[in-house]
């Protein structure tokens, strides 16, 4: 405590109180995003091991969900019967030959139909994991600026703290020197008090200044 705490009041500990405040107002409106983002870190994170560890068996259990669109039997029956009336006009119909044209042609139709389904299916799930890592750049950029902020809220508190204290010494350094000023012939001790306060002796009228500023500063996190 200082020399003259009694007589001038320590102000920074006034603007702590609100000071003090500013983690608990502000990081609410953080923390939902920054959850978000870890929990999306760790979804894109397990679903990238899948990919680099076993991408074939990633992609037969992606496979493992197929099944045939809506149109795939219709365009099968058209093929078929397309077929058939081909086969019949050359006299072909119900041949080998005309067997395996049956079969080839449901193979291929079949393939196309799966090709497609994988496609769209790997579609969607690479607009999941551009979904996630957005997420986990929302989540990084809610934490970074709330760091910044308590950071900043932090050195606004030691600011504070600082100019105090070099108020408090020129204070202090002001109020020796107008001793030593009223008390000329005290010989060394007023001397010596005199000598600490000159170097300081505009302390007085600087502190007001410096009080508004420093407040100034502090209003903008109460």
């Amino acid at each position: 405590m200082g020399m003259f705490d009694w007589l001038f009041p320590d102000p920074s500990k006034k603007a702590h109180k609100y000071l003090d405040k500013v983690p608990g107002q502000i990081t609410p409106y953080y923390d939902p995003y920054i959850q978000a983002g870890r929990g999306a870190l760790d979804t894109s994170q397990g679903e990238y091991n899948k990919l680099l560890q076993n991408p074939g068996g990633w992609l037969n259990q992606i496979g493992g969900g197929y099944q045939q669109s809506p149109g795939f039997q219709a365009a099968l029956d058209r093929a078929l019967q397309g077929a058939g009336h081909a086969q019949a006009a050359g006299g072909m119909a119900g041949s080998p030959q005309h067997e395996y044209q049956n079969m080839q042609i449901a193979t291929d139709l079949a393939n196309q139909d799966y090709n497609q389904w994988l496609q769209n299916a790997l579609g969607l799930y690479g607009a999941g994991l551009g979904g996630m890592g957005g997420l986990t750049q929302l989540g990084y950029g809610a934490s970074n600026e709330l760091a910044q902020s308590l950071a900043q809220n932090l050195m606004n508190k030691a600011g504070l703290g600082y100019a105090n204290q070099v108020n408090q010494n020129q204070m202090t350094g002001g109020i020796l020197g107008n001793l030593s000023a009223l008390f000329p012939g005290n010989g060394g001790g007023m001397g010596g008090m005199g000598g600490m306060g000159g170097g300081a002796s505009g302390g007085l009228n600087g502190i007001g200044q410096n009080l508004a500023q420093y407040g100034a500063d502090a209003a903008m996190f109460i």
